[in-house]
């Protein structure tokens, strides 16, 4: 129903963002790390999430698309609510939240406050599988078009892996990846890609 809220941050808290569109305060419901971009007064874009339920309508707000989809790439795990999504996006970014996922990288997870291990696992387990389905869908192979030799050695392959668990397909990032040195953190060509499709 939103897309982005836009206009002047009134205030902030702990967990959330008051941004004034028309003379109406939007409370957003939102992360850390996005609180940590933003400054009271200042003109500012969220990227939103309306969550409605049977007692209450609930928006949440995010600096980046990025976070914005990986929130609802976490929220669509079975047991995982908004409150867990948010508190794992408080900890981690999403390039963290896609290694993590890509590495069984459970501890990671479970930093963020109130998610367990438990949770974590179903984190990991549901969103990996979701990625083998989707990779033997497409024969699972992953096909970086005019850059074979930089796919076939280097950190493409895991990259296209973790941006795998965020929900996008080999086909779509592998043309962004394919510019980048192959020799990068993985996290770091997560991170650039990311970016880049950010503005597609």
């Amino acid at each position: 129903m939103f897309y982005s809220v836009r206009g002047k941050l009134i205030h902030m808290d702990s967990g959330s963002a008051v941004v004034e569109c028309g003379g109406v305060g939007y409370n957003c419901q939102t992360t850390m790390n996005t609180l940590k971009t933003l400054r009271l007064g200042d003109e500012v874009t969220l990227y939103t999430y309306l969550n409605v339920r049977e007692d209450a309508m609930e928006l949440f707000g995010f600096s980046a698309k990025t976070e914005l989809e990986t929130f609802k790439t976490l929220i669509g795990v079975s047991g995982v609510g908004p409150k867990a999504g948010l508190a794992i996006l408080s900890e981690l970014s999403p390039e963290q939240v896609a290694m993590a996922i890509a590495t069984d990288d459970i501890k990671s997870i479970t930093r963020a406050q109130g998610v367990g291990k438990k949770i974590a696992q179903r984190i990991v387990l549901e969103l990996k599988d979701k990625l083998a389905k989707s990779l033997s869908a497409s024969d699972g192979s992953i096909q970086i078009p005019g850059a074979a030799a930089n796919a076939a050695s280097g950190n493409i392959p895991k990259a296209v892996e973790a941006l795998g668990v965020l929900g996008y397909a080999p086909s779509d990032v592998a043309s962004v990846l394919a510019a980048f040195d192959s020799s990068l953190p993985v996290e770091q060509l997560i991170a650039m890609t990311l970016k880049e499709m950010g503005r597609k």
